[in-house]
């Protein structure tokens, strides 16, 4: 067999092997981000549908799998610089289309995020294999301190972790709504650029506020990072650093999408 067609039917094995089993959007759009900006995020609807706006392909990626950015290996500069907008919707015949999320914020669920990787694999021709090696990681502990954490007020409210001014982590403190030990675990994640695991016993969701008074700074991320341990210490917990396995998606090859 010629050594082209050897590497086409390997190819085509490798899409066949990582679309198996998976289930696929009915109807879904695939676009360059409007230049006029809007906001950024990946938004649920009552049955099933999903818009994802201002997302670049490592975050589509990372929403797919359900990991961090940061946990996405590739050599194209564009995945993380070019942005995208998506309308999709599931197939009457999937749970999907019988999801009624309470809040557009709503994560999507197991099947979605299948669906996702489907049109990673259709769209952008997709090719991947995972890794899992020993990384650095931060665990989440209870501390020391007194716990500063009152019970939800309201958990109907979407769990929220953020600034004390409403917005992301900025520098100036640390708040939370109505937000578990392991969605807080997660929520940190992005701003420490290593996995954080959840390891405090605590269950049920928490309201909280810190307030950091931040010292001025040659590196701002740096601030934030400082912030963040100052202000998890605050509200009783801490992070600690480890040894602990780390999952990475290795991108192998990847398009960018046919307008349409």
């Amino acid at each position: 067999m010629p050594r082209s067609l050897r590497l086409l039917v390997l190819l085509c094995s490798c899409v066949s092997a990582q679309q198996q089993s998976l289930p696929a959007f009915e109807v879904a759009s695939v676009k360059p981000a409007n230049s006029n900006g809007g906001a950024i995020g990946i938004f649920t609807y009552p049955g099933g549908r999903i818009i994802v706006s201002q997302y670049t392909l490592e975050q589509l990626i990372a929403e797919s799998f359900n990991i961090e950015p940061f946990q996405v290996s590739s050599k194209q500069s564009w995945m993380h610089e070019d942005r995208f907008d998506i309308e999709a919707e599931p197939p009457d015949s999937s749970k999907s289309s019988k999801a009624n999320p309470p809040y557009p914020k709503a994560p999507p669920n197991d099947e979605q995020r299948q669906m996702l990787q489907t049109l990673l694999v259709d769209r952008f021709r997709l090719r991947y294999h995972r890794e899992s090696k020993e990384g650095p990681v931060y665990l989440l502990l209870k501390g020391i301190k007194r716990l500063n954490l009152k019970d939800a007020k309201n958990i109907s409210d979407y769990p929220w972790t953020g600034s004390n001014s409403g917005g992301s982590i900025n520098g100036d403190g640390l708040a939370g709504t109505n937000i578990s030990m392991p969605q807080l675990a997660s929520r940190l994640s992005r701003y420490l650029h290593r996995p954080v695991l959840d390891q405090t016993g605590l269950a049920g969701s928490f309201d909280f506020k810190f307030n950091y008074e931040s010292r001025p700074a040659d590196d701002s991320h740096l601030d934030i990072i400082s912030s963040i341990f100052a202000s998890i210490e605050g509200i009783g917990l801490k992070l600690q650093s480890a040894k602990g396995p780390v999952e990475i998606i290795v991108i192998d090859y990847v398009e960018k999408p046919s307008r349409n």
